[in-house]
């Protein structure tokens, strides 16, 4: 028998839609899974007939694969990695490889590569986006590992990975160690805000104007239009979704869906990183919170009772200027939302070491992924023609869009307020923009003499109202100061270190 050019351990939804897709692409895979009666239940139904080799023993799934032998794991992040990872050592040979294809965090990776390398053993990280249907007709792919190991694999990648509408694959190597997985991650924060902004756009437009689901769903179509600067994956299944019909009260179905949104915790770790990093990700960080409060639904249903939010009647001319408004506002902040990822991405390259090419994940991003949108071509152009962008809102298009129009954004977010209504993303978008627009950020003046009066941790100083850089010595550096707050007249020193 023929062996497998490569196997598969976990056959649950996007384990077996990746082995059906490379079984598609020509290749022999052999699967194991550790219920054997979901493997059997495999063979028997989606690969009856298909160049599938199905195995209930670990040994026999080794003994199923050519070698140098690559085993792709697709099974929950944390302990079951770890875990299968220990049960495959002692089949494995030196220069066999082991991907991990699961939402694993980025840390973990690194380890683990580590962990591997020690032992001869290749280790890659691989993000997979896409969903179900991503992983059978072509995920975005982003691994992050070895270069050799990765040469391991490239083929089989590109083959089974989306491309692009200019024919490009949605895959390419990323960087070492863990590399894979943080972009992976930061994809997924991304996603998060992407998802909430247009969320409370919906909400505006169904509370400000009273539209019904289906004709929010209706306009959602609409800025899905192929010259739409919104056209995206996420845009097209709202409109999709929200016009679907309750089978049983013939109501739209997102009416009737709890105000519930779970996660499973990728965005919570883009916000932890970029906490490490001290990079600001307001959106992202809004739209997580989101979803952590509509869990409450107990005690938001009891304090609506108790606190009632005032609500003015929308100052709006006419239903097509809010909507006119509300799509550009929603592109203003997606680009907020991006540029925040992005920044993350930059800052972890420099101190991981991952050497990230930004340009080139925005356009393995273009197809296959969940943030799959017309909008990456404009960042896979800005950051090819300036690698060095120090924010994606630093690109002369995009900072110029931004200029002349996020009034629009401020107004639609006033809309909104006055309707009683959150939109903590949008919101933040906003003032993301704003402070990175700000010379000097008065709030932060005010909050540096707070710290120096109560514990003493010093200040810097600008040159006056008009110069906001910073006060340097004769040899460039800055100058540091400490007001003795307690003592008479208040006087000023200079600290030294």
């Amino acid at each position: 028998m023929k062996k497998a050019e490569i196997g598969l351990i976990g056959v649950e939804v996007m384990g077996r839609s990746l082995v059906l897709n490379m079984e598609d692409k020509g290749y022999t895979v052999a699967v194991f899974n550790r219920t054997g009666e979901k493997t059997k239940a495999f063979a028997e139904g989606p690969a009856k007939g298909k160049k599938i080799i199905p195995t209930y023993e670990l040994k026999d799934f080794i003994d199923a694969l050519e070698k140098p032998r690559k085993i792709m794991l697709m099974v929950k992040e944390g302990a079951p990695v770890d875990g299968f990872i220990e049960k495959l050592l002692p089949f494995l040979d030196k220069g066999d490889l082991i991907i991990d294809g699961g939402n694993s965090f980025f840390k973990d990776t690194i380890r683990r590569n580590a962990y591997l390398t020690e032992k001869g053993i290749f280790f890659i990280g691989t993000g997979v986006s896409g969903g179900e249907e991503g992983a059978l007709k072509g995920p975005a792919i982003i691994p992050g590992g070895q270069r050799e190991a990765y040469a391991l694999v490239e083929k089989i990648f590109i083959d089974i990975s989306a491309k692009a509408y200019d024919g490009a694959p949605c895959v390419a190597y990323i960087g070492p160690d863990g590399a894979g997985h943080f972009v992976k991650m930061v994809h997924n924060g991304i996603e998060y805000g992407d998802m909430e902004m247009i969320g409370e756009c919906a909400w505006v437009f169904r509370n400000a104007l009273g539209m019904s689901s289906g004709e929010i769903a209706e306009m959602m179509g609409e800025w899905n239009g192929n010259k739409d600067i919104l056209r995206s994956y996420l845009v097209e299944i709202t409109a999709d979704s929200m016009k679907e019909k309750n089978k049983e009260t013939g109501e739209f179905l997102v009416d009737r869906v709890a105000d519930i949104t779970r996660m499973k915790g990728t965005g919570t770790w883009t916000i932890q990183s970029a906490l490490e990093l001290l990079v600001p990700v307001p959106s992202i960080a809004a739209a997580v919170f989101s979803r952590e409060m509509s869990q409450d639904k107990d005690l938001r249903l009891k304090m609506a009772g108790i606190l009632t939010l005032p609500v003015q009647k929308s100052t709006v001319g006419d239903k097509k200027e809010l909507l006119d408004l509300g799509h550009d506002a929603l592109y203003i902040a997606k680009i907020a939302s991006y540029a925040q990822g992005m920044a993350l991405l930059q800052a972890a390259s420099k101190e991981y070491k991952f050497n990230l090419n930004l340009g080139e994940i925005a356009q393995i991003w273009r197809a296959g992924c969940i943030i799959r949108a017309q909008f990456l071509d404009e960042i896979t152009k800005a950051y090819q023609d300036n690698p060095d962008l120090p924010s994606l809102l630093a690109d002369p298009k995009i900072a110029g869009f931004v200029c002349r129009n996020l009034t629009k954004l401020a107004r639609f977010i006033g809309i909104a307020h006055s309707a009683g209504l959150p939109v903590m993303a949008l919101t933040s978008a906003y003032d993301y923009i704003a402070q990175l627009a700000s010379p000097a950020l008065f709030s932060a003046q005010v909050a540096a003499l707070q710290r120096d009066y109560f514990g003493a941790h010093g200040y810097f100083k600008i040159g006056g109202p008009n110069d906001p850089k910073l006060v340097t010595n004769a040899e460039g550096k800055v100058r540091e100061y400490h007001t003795e707050w307690l003592f008479e007249g208040r006087p000023e020193k200079e600290i030294t270190k």
